[in-house]
């Protein structure tokens, strides 16, 4: 397969960019570190991505963070700050959104493709029982109805396309090390072959869907 893993520089993209070239397909990586991709600014994303000739399989979007600046999540309402919550607005959820919008033209029309942009558990609505962290939480439930968005325009031109979120679970990593508490952590290798194995199976019945690491739907 042709596979292209947008952010392969981070913890869990490298993991997804590896996994897939131990199997035998053919990666195309690109990261902000490498590329200068900014997923924020469309200019950046249309002349990065605009390189890319594809088609691609699979299109794998592993960008996102859980502290933007130095700002972690947010414990209460007194501690929102406006300007920390658009960041993580423009990161997690337009910043995808915006790849999806450029490499729409690489997926291709005439066989099954996957478009995966990875969310969190703690984007769902229904599933929200701690409550705290406003920003990411609602950067990632934004995520979540911008790609459903998405998926049903998509169906029409691409109709074996499948166009999801995936949580992958806790991740362990330098950046959540702090928050993971008693929460039960995998390293980002087993997190890569998790998610592969949804990759996978996953139909384009279920395009527009919200899955975690294995395939189970989440609570929107």
């Amino acid at each position: 397969m042709q596979v292209l893993v947008i952010g392969d520089s981070g913890g869990i993209g490298r993991a997804l960019a590896d996994h897939a070239r131990a199997r035998g397909d053919t990666v195309t990586g690109v990261s902000r570190s490498r590329e200068g991709l900014d997923v924020t600014d469309r200019a950046s994303v249309a002349r990065v991505l605009g390189r890319l000739s594809g088609p691609f399989d699979v299109v794998l979007v592993a960008t996102g963070a859980l502290e933007i600046d130095g700002r972690g999540p947010e414990k209460s309402l007194r501690a929102l700050d406006p300007e920390a919550m658009v960041a993580q607005f423009r990161l997690n959820a337009v910043g995808p959104a915006l790849v999806l919008s450029e490499v729409r033209r690489l997926l291709p029309r005439d066989r099954r493709a996957v478009f995966a942009a990875l969310s969190a558990r703690v984007g769902s609505i229904g599933d929200n029982r701690a409550g705290g962290w406003y920003g990411y939480r609602s950067a990632k439930a934004a995520l979540n109805q911008l790609i459903r968005t998405a998926s049903i325009e998509l169906a029409r031109t691409h109709p074996q396309l499948a166009c999801v979120c995936l949580h992958p679970g806790t991740v362990r990593s330098a950046l959540t090390q702090r928050y993971l508490g008693r929460h039960p952590a995998v390293e980002p290798a087993q997190a890569a072959a998790n998610l592969w194995r949804v990759i996978d199976t996953i139909t384009p019945a279920e395009t527009g869907s919200f899955l975690d690491w294995a395939g189970k739907r989440v609570a929107w």
